[in-house]
């Protein structure tokens, strides 16, 4: 076998040496000025972040059903399980030549050609055909390899692995805003239960009342005007009703979108926003911010492999380098497919520079360092937004149990009052108006006590959402390696 001439000999002893030589940029995550502390919650609170099943805090059986079943089945995080699968498939596409390819081909070949030959003389001789048939066998195997000199593979490869790490933050952020909805659609269903339950409660005691002024009317201790009065209060409590019913079963229809199921699946039991437990919550260090919010880690994957891209942009600029490399058997019978008379093997490196394309190269290197820039804002925007989200959603929880708090105490004021006007209208002794201003007051605080407790609620579970539900990242692996750690 002819040997390789010395010069190429030596260019691929020197190749491996400048395989591997990167162009950068690294990548280094944006400065940003964090807080100290969180505004709106004590500096000195004790440290309580949200676990994985932060919901089952809320100690409703009827919950956890629903977050189980939402986790398996909602339709946005199966379709985001599938881009997994998809970004997973193109991280392999984009690795695949980092190894070199290699093919190999077998081949018969027949053919049959008709010759004319002539016969006797030149005057009256005639012609005649014959056939040659001829075979001929060949195995052969090529290898062909970029060498990656200028790391241009390599950042395309680090783009996809990017890409597929955004895939999987991108789900969890679907999964927490999936069981953050679940939860609280779920509060909202029962907090209307409970605002029928008050207003059915309300009904029976202006009916009873309304029956008691009809009693008065019958023997003269009470006018038509005081019936008619009663009879206008009742009836606008009893339109209330429809409408409370109407959002409830919304509330109910909503939830069989957020699990997967079809709407009659979903049966709100017997049940109370009351009965079920605020548990607390309190971020600790600011900067653990960042290893908590998926949206913030996936904000940081799309900045790594634009990153990435800068690099494989740059690299385009340089030459590309292949390595190509084929041989095998061929003859003309099979049976000396494998004789050493059939042996052949060829060579070859190429080399391909552009030299002139219109500021093409230029434009993508351009685009792909303004990518860049544009994903950094984001980046940004997306950390700022993740603060705004838990000082909102403190904020909210803090004055919602504040004004809870004072809300039962009018409660409980007003009570007394209706009470009091209640066995006086019974009696006889009363006023009718101040017995219908009591029992007005007092609906009217029962049922915005309802709503601010559901405000409770909604907002503590904002909380968990804005410190990133239990979702925690690996801080100590690099971005370009980091893996998801999550509750899914």
């Amino acid at each position: 076998m002819t040997a390789l001439p010395r010069p190429l000999l030596a260019m691929l002893g020197v190749l491996p040496l400048l395989a591997g030589c990167s162009l950068g940029p690294d990548y280094q995550r944006p400065d940003i000025a964090l807080p100290a502390a969180f505004r709106a919650t004590a500096a000195t609170g004790a440290e309580a972040w949200p676990s994985g099943k932060w919901w089952e805090g809320f100690r409703s059986v009827e919950l956890n059903d629903l977050e189980e079943r939402a986790r398996s089945g909602n339709f946005d995080l199966l379709a985001a399980a599938a881009r997994i699968l998809q970004a997973d498939a193109a991280l392999r596409i984009a690795g695949a030549p980092l190894l070199p390819t290699v093919t190999g081909a077998g081949q018969e070949q027949w053919s049959r050609t008709a010759v004319s030959r002539r016969s006797g003389s030149s005057l009256g001789g005639g012609s005649s055909s014959s056939y040659v048939e001829s075979r001929s066998y060949s195995l052969t195997g090529s290898v062909s390899y970029e060498l990656d000199l200028w790391g241009r593979v390599r950042a395309t490869r680090d783009v996809a692995l990017g890409n597929a790490q955004f895939s999987r933050f991108d789900q969890q952020t679907v999964a927490l805003t999936t069981v953050a909805a679940v939860a609280t659609t779920w509060f909202q269903a029962l907090a209307t239960q409970d605002r029928l339950a008050i207003a059915q409660r309300n009904l029976n005691d202006a009916q009873q009342i309304l029956d008691a002024i009809r009693a008065r009317l019958s023997v003269g201790t009470a006018s038509q005007l005081d019936v008619s009065q009663q009879e206008a209060l009742v009836a606008g409590l009893r339109t209330q009703m429809p409408a409370l019913r109407s959002q409830r079963d919304q509330f109910l229809n909503g939830l069989g979108i957020l699990v997967g199921e079809m709407p009659e699946a979903i049966v709100l039991p017997p049940g109370s926003l009351n009965p079920l437990v605020l548990p607390e919550v309190a971020p600790g260090q600011t900067s653990d911010l960042l290893l908590r919010r998926p949206d913030i880690a996936s904000a940081e994957a799309l900045l790594v492999a634009a990153n990435a891209d800068i690099r494989a942009a740059r690299a385009n600029f340089f030459p590309q380098v292949t390595l190509s490399a084929s041989g095998g058997w061929q003859t003309l019978a099979i049976g000396s497919l494998f004789g050493p008379g059939s042996l052949f093997a060829q060579m070859a490196v190429g080399v391909v520079q552009t030299i002139f394309d219109n500021g093409l190269k230029q434009g993508q290197f351009d685009q792909a360092k303004g990518r860049y820039e544009e994903l950094v804002a984001t980046y940004r925007k997306a950390v700022v937004q993740a603060f705004t989200d838990v000082e909102n959603a403190l904020t909210a929880y803090r004055y919602a149990t504040e004004q809870e708090a004072l809300e039962r105490e009018a409660v409980a004021t007003a009570q007394r009052a209706a009470d009091i006007a209640r066995a006086q209208v019974l009696a006889g002794t009363s006023d009718i108006v101040q017995a219908l201003q009591a029992q007005t007051t007092l609906f009217n605080y029962l049922d915005l006590l309802a709503q601010v407790r559901l405000a409770r609620f909604s907002a503590l579970v904002s909380l968990y959402k804005a410190l990133g539900g239990g979702w925690t990242v690996d801080a100590t692996a690099p971005p370009q390696t980091r893996l998801f750690q999550g509750v899914l």
